[in-house]
């Protein structure tokens, strides 16, 4: 089994060629979803150590925004927690997908988190700024002071770009991508 690592900036349509790639994905931003639904653990350890803030389950991501905008040492106190069960997770997709020929992370703090190995391909996904945040203006519930918090924890564009094996350039349009992915494909199977 090969690991493709998605990098790129928050908006820049990661999980969008991720799932473009039709093979098995693991999607850390929905498995925290979960998380905050169904984890009653998370909850009680997050509600101890945040209990000004957390006191609702399942967990409400407004109470989260909201702790996370108090205070900066807080977003570093739900990390540490919820990365180890999305850890957990990630381990239990590539268990259940080890026959695989490829596995795409969708995992936006891949790099920050030492997700990766060193046998991973990473794609970084380029995408215009401003096509982005037009873009992410449109989500329900964006937060521009929270996008520049999660900014803040994320090593630079340039490095990571540096890092990739592949760069997708994301102008947006369906069939511009899907060709990247399939010359990628070709190498690399």
């Amino acid at each position: 089994m090969r690991r493709i690592g998605i990098l790129g900036d928050i908006g820049s349509g990661k999980s969008y060629v991720a799932n473009s790639f039709g093979y098995p994905v693991f999607n850390a931003d929905q498995e925290v979803g979960k998380i905050y639904k169904k984890n009653k653990k998370v909850f009680l350890r997050l509600k101890k150590i945040l209990p000004k803030y957390i006191y609702t389950y399942p967990i409400n991501k407004y109470e989260i925004t909201n702790a996370i905008l108090s205070n900066k040492n807080n977003l570093k106190k739900i990390i540490k927690i919820v990365h180890f069960e999305v850890r957990k997770k990630m381990r239990l997709f590539l268990r259940k997908n080890k026959n695989k020929k490829l596995v795409i992370l969708d995992i936006p703090l891949l790099l920050e988190s030492k997700l990766n190995k060193k046998n991973d391909i990473l794609i970084f996904i380029d995408a215009n700024k401003k096509n982005i945040l037009k873009k992410l203006k449109k989500r329900k519930n964006f937060n521009l002071k929270l996008f520049y918090k999660f900014k803040k924890i994320q090593l630079p564009l340039a490095y990571k770009k540096q890092k990739s094996n592949y760069i997708i350039k994301n102008n947006f349009t369906n069939r511009d991508i899907k060709k990247d992915i399939n010359k990628i494909l070709i190498k690399i199977l």
